[in-house]
């Protein structure tokens, strides 16, 4: 029996990266699945990949930034799977372009901040019904080691990060009576996005040499292990909390 035996879950920006890692291990330790991503090709892949080993998965397409689609990850969920135990907030705007404070504008603030916490947000004021009846949620919600040191030339996407900080720390003070605790990771962990330009390989080699664990950590071996310990009863007990997945990289007082 895994750690999720039993238990539904659903995983946003499954069809790669981080959530596609967490995906895989989330049905390897028993969950069922509801799969939702942008990405229609790679949604199939790995909900193939999860069928040939034996698990459970439903997908459905889904722009975390149109809430009635949202709607439809969340009605997927009850209708197939009949319940919602877990919702792991993998789906998360990108860093975009670069721009100092000084020249944020207001489309990018709005941008980062829809495709962040207030999708996070919607998720979860939507799947909370379900877990308030049954007395029972793990929510896990995605930020970044940016928001802890800052990032000169990113400031709409830091300040969305800091926001889903927030809203998670709210929450764990809201819900958590109900038995839904709410935790936050902040990773800093290779993906194949790295790999899509020249400057993303060169962060990835900044990234590994500076490393106090001497390495680069990846999304299965080291990242995923962390967001599924989140989302079993093992955490019920861990709530509000800000948790690096990052090698030692950034250092949370």
């Amino acid at each position: 029996m895994g750690i999720l035996d039993g238990r539904t879950a659903i995983i946003t920006g499954a069809a790669g990266g981080i959530g596609r890692a967490c995906a895989r291990r989330f049905a390897e330790e028993g969950a069922s699945l509801v799969l939702a991503d942008i990405s229609a090709g790679g949604l199939t892949a790995i909900k193939e990949e999860i069928a040939a080993a034996g698990g459970t998965a439903v997908t459905v397409l889904c722009d975390v930034a149109q809430e009635d689609q949202i709607d439809e990850v969340v009605e997927a969920a009850i209708r197939e799977l009949g319940g919602i135990d877990i919702l792991a907030n993998i789906a998360q705007g990108a860093m975009g372009d670069m721009a100092y404070l000084e020249g944020t504008s207001k489309k990018q603030a709005l941008d980062s901040y829809i495709t962040g916490p207030l999708q996070s947000m919607l998720f979860m004021q939507k799947c909370l019904p379900h877990m308030k009846a049954q007395g029972y949620g793990r929510i896990i919600n995605t930020a970044s080691h940016s928001v802890v040191r800052g990032e000169p030339g990113f400031a709409a996407y830091v300040m969305a990060k800091g926001a889903v900080m927030a809203l998670s720390r709210t929450a764990s003070q809201e819900w958590g009576r109900h038995g839904i605790v709410t935790n936050t990771f902040l990773p800093v962990i290779r993906t194949p996005a790295y790999d899509l330009t020249e400057q993303g390989k060169a962060a990835a080699k900044m990234i590994e040499a500076q490393n106090p664990s001497g390495r680069f950590g990846t999304a299965y071996e080291d990242c995923a292990p962390v967001v599924a310990f989140l989302a079993s009863e093992g955490a019920g007990y861990l709530n509000g909390q800000v948790i690096g997945v990052d090698g030692g990289m950034t250092l949370i007082a």
